[in-house]
């Protein structure tokens, strides 16, 4: 089916489309009307949009063609839902179904972010392990002796920096932090996905050095303990972040039939979703970090019962949740 022919066939539908969601848009106009609006026949034009949006792509039809439908699958999102789900019934079905959803789309993307992260951070926890010294070439004198002084038998709280007088202090500068580094993971992703990838690697650098070292001057056990419950959250909301990022960089770099613009607008939308919920799991993991990882009263055998629950929860959210709504 050519271009044209696809136009003309649907033309009347997305046609219909648009004059109802103008409708929907003047509610005094709505009120007045003779002919009410069946809600039921706006959802399946709706769909039936984002059906011909997807064809369109997948045959490569014109830009323009694409452009409209994705303008009116786009406005007719934000009718449909923003109008209708609002407050605790919107942030349920962001986080019940489109995130979790919008992790599988974008799969390509976070495995690329998570082997980018986890391959480094691997290979420098192995050398800096058997090579201390190396440590000296990722961070300071200074900051080394800090992170032993940090994860110390006496240590009064686990992780907690000397400037900072309490969980509440370290709980603003976890969520400071996290965000700082989940957001230059995500944002750099502008400059062609390079950037992406270059923080994912220095982060997976710095953090498997310092756990090397760490492991080498006999403070595994704290460290570990420390960690292993709120990085199911952290660790996963960075490579989801670099991930957004990577989809921003590929719609730069391969637009399509799209204009560059407009490819990053469409990757921007569709990665939006990914960086909400990442923010979110940044908040419970510096809610975990500050007032359970750093408890010394808390026995090892519980901290790694209650992150093995935890990781095992995390995956099976991001891998099966909102299936049926989907």
């Amino acid at each position: 089916m050519t271009p044209l022919q696809f136009e003309h066939l649907y033309e009347s539908e997305w046609n219909e489309l648009e004059n109802a969601l103008n409708r929907l848009r003047n509610r005094r106009r709505r009120l007045a009307d003779e002919h009410p609006l069946s809600g039921e026949r706006i959802a399946e034009l709706y769909r039936r949009a984002c059906e011909h949006l997807a064809l369109a792509r997948a045959r490569a039809y014109p830009a323009h063609l694409i452009e409209r439908l994705d303008q009116l699958t786009s406005d007719a999102h934000q009718v449909i839902y923003q109008h209708r789900e609002l407050g605790l019934n919107r942030l349920r079905r962001l986080f019940a179904v489109e995130f979790p959803r919008a992790v599988r789309a974008h799969a390509p993307y976070v495995w690329i972010a998570l082997v980018v992260f986890a391959l480094p951070t691997l290979v420098l926890g192995v050398l800096v392990y058997h090579r201390p010294d190396l440590i000296l070439s990722i961070v300071s004198p200074e900051t080394a002796a800090m992170f032993e002084q940090m994860y110390s038998d006496a240590a009064e709280s686990i992780g907690r920096r000397r400037d900072a007088s309490s969980d509440w202090a370290m709980f603003g500068f976890y969520i400071r932090n996290n965000i700082s580094v989940s957001f230059q993971c995500f944002a750099s992703g502008l400059f062609a996905g390079v950037g992406s990838l270059f923080y994912l690697a220095v982060n997976g650098i710095f953090g498997g050095a310092v756990a090397g070292y760490l492991t080498e001057r006999g403070l595994g056990s704290t460290f570990y303990s420390f960690v292993v419950t709120h990085a199911a959250f952290e660790l996963t909301a960075i490579v989801l972040s670099g991930a957004a990022g990577l989809r921003i960089g590929h719609a730069w770099l391969a637009p399509g039939r799209q204009t560059r613009i407009h490819a990053l607008v469409t990757a921007a939308r569709e990665s939006i979703v990914l960086v909400y919920g990442v923010v979110a799991m940044l908040v419970i993991a510096a809610g975990i970090e500050a007032f359970w990882s750093s408890a010394r009263a808390i026995p090892n055998a519980v901290k790694y019962a209650v992150a093995t629950f935890c990781w095992i929860v995390v995956l099976l959210y991001l891998t099966l949740q909102g299936r049926r709504a989907s």
